[in-house]
């Protein structure tokens, strides 16, 4: 009981947990731990015994993208990524707004590291199974994608397509992405139109 509290302690202050710490729990328990802390968005927490559970058992395809998803969330941009790629077609048993989190996850980390060939296929497979009102973000993501590939009429219709989705789910966004998107269908137009 000493151990578990002294490894709750620490991980709410932050602290740098020993792998040992709860050495007497049993497997089951602490996996049954790092999915309530994933689910609670803990995801330093869940990520510590993630990772302890796959070195020991190769865990399957949802739980190593929920390792992606903690790297993500902790900035690892490289290892979500090295976690979410060989995984994510074997998530397409899962729920429609499930599959959208890792797709998500997996293409923001590619933009991240200014892989944005690799971003595309991922962002348009999230189109297919998010929400209306999420649309606007994942477009607005692949249209810069598109520019940054110099893929000028797709990053067009990407930003078109976004403030339209911005508008209609989303009548309270930020009047500066609004313009801002004005302006980056103006420059990619620009583009279009040189020799």
């Amino acid at each position: 009981m000493k151990r578990l509290l002294t490894f709750i302690l620490a991980t709410t202050l932050g602290l740098a947990v020993p792998l040992n710490a709860v050495a007497d729990e049993p497997d089951g328990k602490t996996l049954e731990r790092a999915i309530d802390y994933f689910a609670g968005g803990k995801y330093h927490e869940a990520l510590i015994l993630f990772t302890r559970l796959d070195s020991r058992y190769n865990l399957n395809p949802r739980f190593k993208a929920y390792i992606g998803v903690c790297h993500y969330h902790e900035w690892n941009y490289d290892d979500a990524c090295r976690y979410l790629d060989p995984v994510i077609d074997d998530l397409d048993v899962y729920a429609p707004h499930e599959r959208s989190v890792y797709y998500l996850a997996d293409a923001e980390s590619h933009f991240q590291l200014q892989q944005y060939k690799e971003a595309v296929p991922l962002y348009e497979r999230q189109l297919l199974v998010c929400y209306d009102n999420e649309k606007g973000d994942t477009l607005y993501r692949l249209g810069f994608c598109h520019m940054f590939l110099s893929a000028w009429q797709n990053a067009v219709d990407c930003f078109t397509s976004a403030k339209d989705y911005y508008l209609r789910f989303n009548p309270g966004t930020d009047a500066a992405r609004l313009a801002q998107i004005d302006k980056m269908i103006a420059g990619c137009e620009a583009e279009l139109r040189k020799p």
